[in-house]
């Protein structure tokens, strides 16, 4: 038992070390970030910034003339974007991009695809998005609810590039014992994707509602009062994304007694859900767009 403790140790001190290697955000990235959290900030201060990198300066404006928003017109200026898109809009494109250029190279899963991996962590963010407006949250809201989806099982791309080996037995034993993911990852590795991805989110300073949904994703009631309500949304959209059989990031089967619980939690009912399937599919490749251009 000793043995496996000590395994259990070393995995989660590998871990710990992948992490802090983890190259830090970039400055133009962090200050967009500040600038997005000043209550007065303006499209201009937005773009003084964002102009000072080019790579970030053209993403933001191949989104703005792209078929995710279908304008019709092309938009050449920096400041006209920003304005259009919304500083939510931008801020949120800006972290994506520098959170999943930073994960780059974190290796192929054996028990299912990179794209399966996408698809659904996509589906939980498009959910999360649509259980937000459903709510009547405000639309920059929605796109914060919509990046936590997005990265909520950020934790698995690092676990699975240290251990591909013994994640691919954790994927196995998921499906053959009808076992939750992460209890799989706990049982058979001493840490899960929740911890490991709280502590990418730490590191990278996302703020505290981004880390307990990384982290309590699975177990909303953990979380602080100020983040629960976006905790238990991307919970509940995680066990619709399941239900529909949007993609896969292991878990197969959805748990109906905590969907139930959710559910009533958010503050939705099964007849607001009932017009998700037919939006869903819709939206999910609009996004695909926004992954698309946050990726390349």
């Amino acid at each position: 038992m000793n043995h496996v403790y000590a395994q259990q140790e070393q995995r989660i001190k590998k871990i710990q070390a992948a992490i802090s290697r983890m190259p830090s955000l970039s400055t133009t990235v962090v200050k967009v970030l500040e600038t997005c959290n000043e209550p007065q900030a303006s499209a201009n201060d937005l773009q003084r910034v964002i102009s000072l990198d080019p790579v970030l300066t053209g993403r933001v404006l191949k989104l703005i003339n792209s078929a995710y928003f279908a304008l019709g017109r092309s938009i050449t200026s920096l400041t006209r974007a920003i304005i259009m898109l919304g500083v939510n809009t931008v801020k949120n494109l800006s972290l994506s991009y520098a959170i999943l250029k930073n994960m780059k190279g974190s290796g192929s899963f054996q028990a299912f695809t990179t794209d399966d991996f996408w698809l659904h962590c996509l589906g939980v963010g498009v959910v999360a998005k649509s259980l937000a407006a459903i709510k009547g949250l405000l639309p920059g809201v929605q796109e914060e609810y919509f990046v936590a989806g997005l990265l909520h099982d950020l934790g698995k791309l690092p676990l699975n590039k240290q251990f591909t080996k013994e994640y691919y037995q954790v994927c196995q034993s998921a499906v053959g014992q009808n076992e939750p993911f992460f209890l799989s990852e706990d049982r058979l590795l001493g840490i899960d994707h929740c911890k490991v991805g709280a502590m990418i989110a730490r590191k990278w300073q996302l703020g505290e509602s981004m880390v307990e949904t990384l982290a309590c994703h699975h177990h909303p009631d953990n979380c602080t009062a100020n983040s629960l309500d976006m905790v238990s949304t991307v919970s509940l959209a995680n066990q619709i994304v399941i239900d529909m059989q949007i993609g896969t990031a292991g878990d197969c089967i959805a748990n109906s007694a905590l969907r139930e619980e959710l559910t009533a939690k958010v503050g939705v009912d099964d007849g607001q859900l009932s017009d998700l399937p037919e939006t869903v599919s819709v939206e999910i490749e609009k996004a695909k767009i926004f992954l698309e251009i946050v990726q390349k």
